[in-house]
C-alpha cells in the first residue's frame, strides 16, 4: 500500500517523491508507505483552500446540500467500518473492539455537525436590542475561513473528525496534517471524501512529519486558523506561529489527570473504572486519569485487587480476540515510557506490578500494565505525562487534601470523583480545576459535550455546540433606519 496526497480535488505524489513507512507496532514490521510531504505540498493545499473558500464554492453553498454531503461522508464512513478500523488497528496497535467504537464516533461526529448547522441555518441572525429604535442591530455568524488542522496518533481518524466535520459544517475549507505516525485511516477519510464529491479544495490531506508537513502550515499566511492537538512543547510552537500572523488557534494539549476515590464507593466499581481510565487505548490518552488518589481507609484493599485485576488483563495485537492492551503506537514512544520506569526505580515509590515488557513477548512494543504506589509527589512519574500504560497512586484523608493534591499541576484537561455521596461529588467537582469532570466513572467521551482544558492543557473547546462556533467568526450588522437624518454634522436634532 502506497498513499498520495490529496490536494484541490486530486491525489497526487508529494513535491519530495518522497514516502515513509507505516509501522505495525505488533510486529515492528512496515506494511505500507506514506506519502512525505513538504512545505511545497503544504503550500499548494493552503492555496487551494484559500480559493475554495473565497470563491464561495463551499461556504455560500446552502447549508441543506452542504449538510447533505456531510451525511454522506457519514454513510462512507460507515459503509467501510470493518476496512478502516482494521487499518487503524494495524497502524496504531489499539484493539480492534476499540478501533471499531472510534470510527463509528467518527460517522456519528458528521451527522452530529450536519444537524448543528441546519439548526443554526434555521436560527439565522440573532437580534440585539440597542436601546434605540432607529437601529437594527444582529449578529451573523460566519465560517472563519481556511483551517490547518494537525493531528494526533492515539485516535488517529476520530480526533481528525473532531476538527474537519465541524469546520465542514461551518463552512470552512480545510488542510488535514495527521500524525506520521498513523495517517493511513485519515487518507481512507480522503477518499471517501472525494467519492462523495465534496467540491476541490474544500478538503485537502497533507501527510509528512511535523517539521517538513506541519510547521509549514502553521506559518502560512494564507491560513485563519489553526487548529492543534498534540503535545505541550509543540502546542507552544504553534501558538507562538500563530501569533506571529495574528491568527486564531485552538490547542488541545496533554494532561496528568486525577481521579479521587472516596473509601464509601463500591469497591468493585472502582478498580473498574481506574482500570478503565489508564489502560484503554493502552493509555495513550490525553486525558487518562493517570494520579489516582484514594481514602486511606479503602487505600490497602484497592491497591490489592488493582494488582490483581491489572495482571489478569490480555495483552496482545490488536486484532487477537478477547486482547485488552495492544502495543505502544512506535518504538520511539516505547522507548520514552520505558526511560519513565527506568528512572521511577530511583525516586522510592512502591512498584506493585508491570514495569517493562511482558514475559514471553520480545517482538512488539509491548509495556505490561504497571501501577506504583506511595509515589513521592516531586517523582517525575507522578507529575509529567507518561502517555503509556502506567497509574500512579496515592493515599489521602481529607476531602480538602485530596483537592489540593488534584489541582497541584501545570495540567487541567480532566478530572474525576468516585463516592456514593453525590452531594461531596457534586461538591468535588465544582472545586476541579479541570475541563472535563467524571462523577462515578472515567473517559467516557460524547461528541455533543465540549472537549477542552484549563491552564497547559489547551485553549479553546472542540466537540458540542463550543465546538462548531469555534469554527465561526462573530459578525455585527447594525443598520440606520434610512428615514431619520443622523444630524451630527447637518445641524438638525436627531442626533443623540
Amino acid at each position: 500500500m502506497t498513499t498520495q496526497l490529496y490536494i484541490d480535488g486530486i491525489f497526487v505524489e508529494p513535491a519530495s517523491g518522497r514516502s515513509f513507512p507505516a509501522v505495525d507496532p505488533a510486529t515492528e514490521s512496515a506494511f505500507a508507505s506514506v506519502a512525505a510531504g513538504n512545505a511545497t505540498d503544504a503550500d499548494r493545499a493552503v492555496n487551494a483552500a484559500r480559493h475554495a473558500f473565497d470563491d464561495g464554492r463551499w461556504s455560500q453553498l446552502p447549508v441543506a446540500e452542504r449538510t447533505a454531503v456531510l451525511r454522506q461522508i457519514a454513510a462512507g464512513i460507515r459503509a467501510n467500518l470493518d476496512e478502516i478500523a482494521a487499518l487503524e488497528t494495524r497502524d496504531n496497535g489499539k484493539p480492534l473492539p476499540e478501533a471499531i467504537w472510534d470510527i463509528e464516533d467518527a460517522a456519528f461526529c458528521f451527522d452530529y455537525y450536519a444537524d448543528l448547522a441546519d439548526a443554526a441555518e434555521a436560527r439565522g441572525d440573532t437580534a440585539v436590542d440597542v436601546g434605540d429604535d432607529r437601529f437594527d442591530s444582529r449578529i451573523r455568524r460566519e465560517p472563519v475561513g481556511v483551517v490547518a488542522a494537525i493531528t494526533p496518533w492515539n485516535f488517529p481518524l476520530l480526533m481528525a473528525v473532531w476538527k474537519v466535520a465541524p469546520a465542514l459544517a461551518a463552512g470552512c475549507t480545510v488542510v488535514l496534517k495527521p500524525s506520521e505516525l498513523c495517517s493511513l485511516s485519515c487518507v481512507e477519510l480522503a477518499k471517501i471524501i472525494d467519492a462523495v464529491g465534496v467540491p476541490a479544495g474544500v478538503f485537502n490531506l497533507v501527510t509528512g512529519s511535523g517539521p517538513e508537513a506541519g510547521a509549514p502550515l502553521t506559518e502560512h499566511a494564507l491560513v485563519d486558523k489553526v487548529a492543534f492537538t498534540g503535545s505541550v512543547p509543540t502546542g507552544r510552537k504553534v501558538m507562538q506561529a500563530a501569533a506571529a500572523g495574528i491568527r486564531t488557534v485552538s490547542l488541545e494539549l496533554g494532561g496528568k489527570s486525577p481521579f479521587i476515590v472516596f473509601a464509601d464507593c463500591d469497591i468493585d466499581k472502582a478498580v473498574e473504572w481506574i482500570l478503565f481510565g489508564i489502560f484503554w487505548n493502552k493509555g495513550e490518552v490525553c486525558s487518562a486519569t493517570s494520579r489516582v488518589l484514594v481514602e486511606r481507609r479503602l487505600y490497602p484493599r484497592l491497591l490489592e485487587r488493582l494488582k490483581s485485576e491489572a495482571e489478569k488483563i490480555v495483552i496482545g495485537p490488536g486484532d487477537q480476540a478477547g486482547v485488552k492492551l495492544g502495543p505502544i503506537v512506535s518504538k520511539n514512544q516505547y522507548e520514552k515510557v520505558m526511560g519513565f520506569l527506568d528512572r521511577a526505580q530511583h525516586c522510592g515509590a512502591q512498584r506493585l506490578t508491570g514495569g517493562g515488557r511482558p514475559d514471553g513477548m520480545e517482538t512488539g512494543y509491548y509495556i505490561a500494565p504497571t501501577i506504583y504506589a506511595d509515589v513521592p509527589l516531586d517523582a517525575e512519574i507522578w507529575c509529567e505525562e507518561v502517555f503509556g500504560p502506567v497509574v500512579c497512586i496515592n493515599p489521602f484523608d481529607t476531602e480538602d487534601e485530596a483537592i489540593s493534591l488534584a489541582n497541584n499541576g501545570p495540567f487541567g484537561l480532566a478530572g474525576a470523583v468516585m463516592s456514593d455521596d453525590l452531594e461531596r461529588c457534586d461538591r468535588v467537582a465544582s472545586r476541579l480545576r479541570a475541563g472535563i469532570i467524571w462523577v462515578n466513572c472515567s473517559q467516557p467521551t460524547f461528541i455533543q459535550a465540549p472537549w477542552g482544558g484549563y491552564k497547559s492543557s489547551g485553549i479553546g473547546r472542540e466537540l458540542g455546540e463550543a465546538g462548531f462556533e469555534a469554527y465561526r467568526e462573530l459578525k455585527q450588522i447594525t443598520r440606520f433606519d434610512h428615514h431619520e437624518t443622523w444630524g451630527w454634522y447637518l445641524g438638525t436634532e436627531n442626533a443623540q
